[in-house]
């Protein structure tokens, strides 16, 4: 049976007391008195039992606090003994004792702690660490036991560069370079969560050619705690280098507009509308009623929210009847539409479906929300709705249309539904989106397949979009059109080649199939320039664009019945300008 490990504790303060005590005397050229020793381990052994339950601390689990605790315990045994021992024997002995005897315990416990952590892997590769701040420094411990050796710190403070970590060098990008030359090392770990998209992406575009691999830290809102960093390490991905922060995100704004809110949420399952789901939870929903008519998509959201009572409501938008029962049943305070066709060839080639999902869908959620007295309705737009070249895009400027027109201004403002429309570009990762059908297409080694060599367009990701939807939600009054910042648009080839790059793979090749029905080279996000700004530089608000809603109501029965439907979609929408291809 082995040693009660806390009771080797005072077999170490016994051992180590002597061999102090000894060398102590023989420094001070005087006898070894016994009595004093033993008074001394006595008090020592007392106060590590009775403080901090001393006795009791695992020296293998050892950290900066334990070192503090037995520095702490051992002071305190000493203004104990040394009143006692005054005038008997000198005060610079007992405290040159006690100075050598903290140096053995304190260097006894870093010495058993480092043989018994110390790694037993071998180190097979390198690893370089971009910040040497807690994060950075936290990593470091942790690749101490694993294959990787940390070769150096990078950190842009001039202060600490050219100084050490744990005996690993802080130098510069610059010095890097210089350290490399022409070889690459394993992997740079990006140490922080705090850093800006841009940020991230200046340091992948300056060193990832020196390096197989670089890996980052989830954004400090998305770390968890209580969980190694190492196993919270991500490949940098295409989203990391083009995704844009706000800057001017006011989450106390979104939680008092959906904070202990009935909101229903349309198109609930899609990318747009799971999001938007998600974020209701985390700013306080009273309830959630999720409509979609995927079963499977409504299932998946379902199965996510789990915080919040929630209303599972399988239906099209387009059943007038059902949708009707629905707001009757549930009432909501909010409403947000997310439900869409929104893939441009697929409504080319289904024009009827696409009317009636995307216009009279949108028009029946609207006129529920109006009849049912509904706060607020947040339709989601596209930039495809301006100067539109296809279906889908002009049937989103119809609905735009209506939710201008529907409910005049005057007679918003608290006083009826506050209606509000919220337009903007691609999200990254979406379904049906480029980047998904790219990773695919790598994944299985086949080429990527782009359209135009000069096609772009905007990107953002699907959480910041959807918080910023629901903070243009918060902010408007109804008839507004708001319009989001996607920053600059970019080109699909480079989307293509930087996500090739990203892969390693030397094999994929980038072929250009042309055009498809409906899509054009440059989306935009305004008709005309005439936007205004409101207090958040990420949301403007277009012109509004005045339209009789009685005309309108007419023009969409008659599009619902008349032969040529793209010629009566060009008369709702002068400036719809069809391109087949």
């Amino acid at each position: 049976m082995g040693i009660d490990k806390r009771a080797l504790n005072f077999l170490v303060i016994i051992m180590l007391s002597f061999a102090t005590f000894w060398w102590t005397f023989f420094i001070f050229h005087t006898p070894f008195e016994l009595d004093v020793v033993l008074s001394v381990i006595l008090i020592r052994m007392v106060s590590s039992f009775v403080i901090f339950s001393d006795y009791s601390l695992s020296w293998s689990k050892a950290s900066q606090k334990t070192f503090l605790i037995k520095s702490f315990v051992y002071i305190v045994a000493f203004f104990v003994y040394m009143p006692i021992f005054y005038g008997k024997v000198r005060f610079s002995f007992l405290l040159s004792e006690l100075f050598l005897y903290l140096f053995a315990i304190n260097f006894s416990m870093y010495m058993y702690y480092y043989l018994m952590n110390r790694s037993r892997v071998t180190k097979t590769k390198s690893v370089v660490i971009y910040g040497a701040g807690r994060a950075g420094i936290k990593l470091e411990s942790e690749f101490a036991n694993s294959q990787y050796k940390v070769k150096y710190f990078i950190d842009d403070d001039i202060i600490i560069q050219n100084r050490s970590i744990d005996s690993i060098q802080v130098i510069s990008k610059h010095k890097l370079k210089e350290k490399i030359g022409n070889d690459k090392l394993d992997l740079l770990v990006i140490a922080m969560p705090s850093a800006s998209q841009d940020r991230i992406k200046e340091i992948y575009d300056n060193l990832s050619e020196y390096f197989k691999h670089i890996q980052i830290l989830p954004s400090l809102d998305e770390i968890l705690e209580g969980r190694d960093f190492t196993a919270q390490l991500k490949n940098i991905s295409v989203e990391d280098l083009l995704a844009r922060h706000p800057k001017d995100l006011d989450k106390s704004r979104i939680s008092s507009f959906i904070k202990d809110k009935t909101i229903l949420i349309t198109g609930a399952g899609g990318s747009i509308g799971s999001e938007i789901s998600r974020q209701c939870e985390r700013y306080g929903a009273k309830k959630l009623i999720l409509l979609d008519h995927s079963e499977y998509n409504l299932y998946a959201i379902a199965s996510e929210i789990q915080k919040v009572d929630t209303a599972l409501v399988m239906q099209s938008v387009v059943n007038r009847e059902f949708l009707d029962e629905t707001f009757k049943k549930y009432r909501p305070q909010i409403v947000i539409h997310a439900a869409a066709y929104k893939h441009v060839p697929l409504v080319e080639a289904n024009i009827q479906e696409a009317i009636l999902n995307n216009v009279v869908g949108t028009k029946n959620v609207i006129d529920m929300s109006i009849k049912y007295g509904v706060e607020k309705f947040v339709m989601i737009s596209t930039d495809k709705a301006v100067r539109p070249t296809n279906v889908m895009g002009t049937t989103k400027r119809i609905c735009e249309l209506y939710a201008q027109n529907v409910v005049s201004l005057e007679n918003s403002n608290g006083n009826g539904t506050d209606i509000v429309a919220v337009r903007f570009g691609n999200v990254l990762g979406s379904s049906g989106s480029v980047i998904p059908k790219f990773k695919s297409q790598i994944e299985n080694g086949q080429n990527i397949t782009v359209t135009h060599p000069d096609i772009t367009r905007y990107f953002m990701l699907i959480p910041e979009a959807c918080e910023l939807v629901l903070q243009a939600g918060a902010i408007g009054s109804g008839g507004e059109l708001f319009i989001l910042d996607m920053g600059e648009p970019i080109k699909i080839v480079d989307l293509a080649c930087k996500m090739i790059e990203l892969s390693g793979r030397v094999d994929i090749q980038i072929e250009f199939t042309g055009l498809r029905p409906g899509e054009k080279l440059y989306e935009e996000l305004l008709i005309d320039e005439s936007d205004t700004k409101t207090p958040y530089e990420s949301i403007t608000v277009a012109k509004p664009t005045k339209y009789d809603i009685d005309k309108l109501n007419r023009d969409i029965e008659e599009l619902l019945t008349c032969e040529d439907k793209l010629a009566k979609l060009k008369g709702i929408v002068p400036e719809f300008n069809h391109q087949p291809n």
